[in-house]
């Protein structure tokens, strides 16, 4: 049991440490590009910090506990409003955005629609998986050719663009345009040494996240079985709560240093993420039974916390201290009735 905690505490040690440091390294990046917190949330760090629940679920899959799979995609959904955003709110109220209602929430509600409605027959089979990875690959363009536009885009717009067929055009067109070179030789060897020293940095942060993170649920993993916990609550309390942790420090670093986007971006990014790409490629190594009471309980639950995201975001944009509360106390409820219940 010493061991298991002596790995839980020095994950957490180098987790901390690193979701600052990628929260500093996104946001430079970010304004040394000209693009926006949101895009680096959405995209760079919803990704990178979503890699452990990816890892683990691939694991799982291929280990033969699909619903360990399940209950981490939902349960890491549910953690990522419920804890990430409300403990986030706690340490600082912030600001949100139209474009975080009209374009990305929606997208994230649908994509849990979407989940619900298909595992109704308790499977994810590969046609599903494959359905899920088009729909992801299909947003990534979207967001990056529609981020700096002037016009607000919505669902609606992420449609037409998707079953249009319009992200198979050229993402940037002004790429096939030279821009005028600007500055002298100096400055812009400066610039590129800059940019890549970033980068890098952006890259061994994520990466530092991903490895201290898995080692937490090793760590929690190995404490829940000396306690005799039941294994059908390690997908959907710990591990989802694990595999969370990156999100959790990322939000709560951004919270300090006033990025109200980046916090948004990265949980809304990170559930998009956990749904269409996890679940698509690892539904793709290996179709998944899904468990009767995740069908039930953790996966309509996992879409009400969603919903009620989009409706904390377009409360006069902001997401207050009592909503960070509300959500964080409906969160320790669900753990708590999912231990008594023996929710899977």
């Amino acid at each position: 049991m010493l061991a298991d905690l002596a790995i839980l505490l020095g994950a957490l040690a180098v987790l901390v440490k690193s979701a600052d440091w990628l929260v500093e390294n996104a946001v430079h990046l970010a304004r040394r590009v000209h693009t926006s917190d949101l895009l680096i949330g959405l995209l760079i760090t919803s990704v990178g910090t979503s890699l452990p629940e990816l890892t683990s679920s691939l694991a799982a899959a291929l280990a033969g506990s699909p619903a360990l799979v399940i209950g981490n995609v939902s349960g890491s959904n549910i953690a990522n409003i419920g804890l990430v955003i409300g403990v986030a709110a706690l340490v600082r109220p912030f600001a949100t955005a139209p474009k975080m209602h009209d374009r990305d929430g929606f997208i994230m509600i649908a994509a849990a629609v979407l989940f619900f409605a298909l595992v109704q027959d308790n499977r994810l089979g590969r046609l599903e998986a494959a359905a899920f990875l088009f729909l992801y690959t299909a947003y990534v363009a979207f967001v990056a050719r529609t981020d700096r536009g002037e016009v607000e885009q919505r669902f609606a717009d992420f449609l037409k663009f998707t079953f249009g067929l319009e992200y198979a055009r050229p993402v940037v067109r002004g790429l096939r345009k030279r821009r005028p070179r600007t500055g002298s030789p100096a400055r812009a060897s400066v610039h590129r040494a800059g940019l890549g020293r970033e980068a890098t940095s952006l890259v061994v942060s994520t990466a530092a996240l991903v490895v201290s993170a898995r080692y937490v649920v090793v760590g929690a993993v190995g404490l829940a079985g000396r306690l005799d916990v039941p294994e059908n609550l390690i997908g959907l309390s710990l591990v989802a709560v694990g595999t969370s942790l990156p999100e959790l420090l990322v939000a709560v670093a951004a919270a300090r240093r006033g990025n109200a986007e980046l916090i948004v971006g990265n949980v809304i990014g990170s559930n998009i993420a956990n749904v269409l790409l996890i679940l698509g490629l690892t539904g793709l190594v290996r179709p998944l039974e899904v468990p009767e009471l995740s069908v039930v309980y953790s996966i309509p639950i996992s879409l009400f916390f969603s919903l009620a995201l989009l409706h904390f975001i377009r409360t006069d944009w902001r997401i207050s201290r009592v909503q960070g509360a509300l959500v964080v106390v409906a969160y320790l409820a669900f753990l708590g009735t999912a231990f008594v219940l023996g929710w899977g």
